[in-house]
């Protein structure tokens, strides 16, 4: 089946990731989720659900880059949690029967699978590999928030850019297996993520390319050396 300008394949011959929650289910849980999920496209800049909404299923990206933010007092976006090509969204409120705690915004054109949640339970219920990716994925949500937490209340805006370049290059990897990061952004948004203002944001990225550690083109970025960066950042694990 094909949408847009990519062809869709079942679930049973999906190589679009080989690390996402669903790789592990057996092949008849597979069926189900195939016959089951619904596919929607959505134009780059436009919102998936909406913070405060009724969660009404799983969202599975099947293309495209989304960013999940929130607006502060101030008026000003920080952005939370990004996902990408076999990332999910939305399980914390289907699983707590909450709303959406932050609205998801399509970075890029995506492609997007939506699973009920009838059906989502059920393959949960009978998958303990699936239910041990889940609880896997909820402790890593846990352990990022208490990390931010401390970024916020301890780290330098230049340890901040720093670990935000650090977190873009992990999530999303480099073009064609070079150096520049696989994601343009604008300096607005890397500020976003650090919890700065742009104007901080440029200087310190300046900084930086002057240190040797990236080099600026446009709006994309290259790493020149990880390490020195991930020591920049102060990463220790």
């Amino acid at each position: 089946m094909k949408r847009g300008k990519i062809e869709i394949k079942p679930c049973t011959e999906c190589t679009v990731s080989s690390n996402g929650v669903f790789c592990s289910v057996s092949e008849k849980n597979l069926g189900i989720l195939d016959q089951a999920r619904g596919s929607n496209f959505y134009k780059k800049g436009q919102t998936i659900f909406y913070e405060g909404n009724h969660t009404n299923g799983l969202f599975c990206i099947y293309s495209g880059k989304v960013k999940l933010s929130k607006l502060g007092e101030n008026g000003k976006e920080q952005i939370i949690r990004f996902a990408k090509t076999g990332n999910i969204l939305g399980y914390r409120s289907l699983l707590s029967n909450d709303t959406y705690h932050a609205p998801a915004t399509a970075m890029e054109d995506c492609h997007v699978f939506l699973l009920s949640k009838d059906r989502f339970m059920e393959i949960l219920e009978s998958d303990p590999k699936l239910s041990m990716n889940i609880v896997q994925l909820l402790s890593n949500d846990l352990k990022s928030a208490e990390q931010l937490l401390i970024d916020i209340a301890q780290k330098s805006v230049i340890e901040r850019i720093s670990e935000s370049l650090v977190l873009l290059q992990k999530t999303f990897g480099y073009v064609n297996g070079g150096k520049t990061i696989n994601v343009a952004l604008t300096r607005s948004e890397i500020a976003d993520i650090a919890g700065t203002t742009t104007e901080t944001t440029i200087r310190t990225l300046v900084q930086l390319d002057k240190e040797g550690i990236i080099k600026l083109v446009d709006k994309k970025i290259n790493i020149l050396d990880l390490q020195k960066l991930i020591q920049r950042a102060k990463i220790y694990d």
